[in-house]
């Protein structure tokens, strides 16, 4: 999976189509992400003798494939390519201004 924790995304589909977040868990098994305060879901907790019943609003889990990162650099929805460095290592870089993504999210 190219979206790793900590990116900035923006959907581009789906029913939060133009908000943007930070990515907070990847479910690679299924191709999903979790971002913070998108994608929101309801959840009836049923009451107990303990307990009174509530409502838990979560983040669901979104496909990948309704997202696009954001470049840290040029503020842009890009597509993700990779570079090679010296040190034999892969290196994602933004297809707009070819700066490199890996760097923007070490530093955060």
């Amino acid at each position: 999976m190219k979206i790793k924790m900590n990116d900035n995304v923006k959907v581009i589909a789906g029913k939060d189509r133009g908000k943007s977040g930070k990515v907070t868990r990847t479910l690679n098994k299924n191709e999903k992400i979790i971002v913070e305060k998108l994608n929101m879901r309801t959840k009836h907790i049923k009451k107990t003798t303990t307990n009174p019943g509530s409502k838990i609003t979560f983040e669901a889990a979104m496909p990948v494939s309704n997202v696009m990162v954001v470049c840290p650099s040029c503020k842009k929805t890009t597509r993700i390519g990779y570079k090679k460095l010296e040190t034999g290592k892969k290196e994602r870089i933004c297809k707009k201004c070819k700066e490199s993504l890996d760097k923007a999210t070490a530093k955060k």
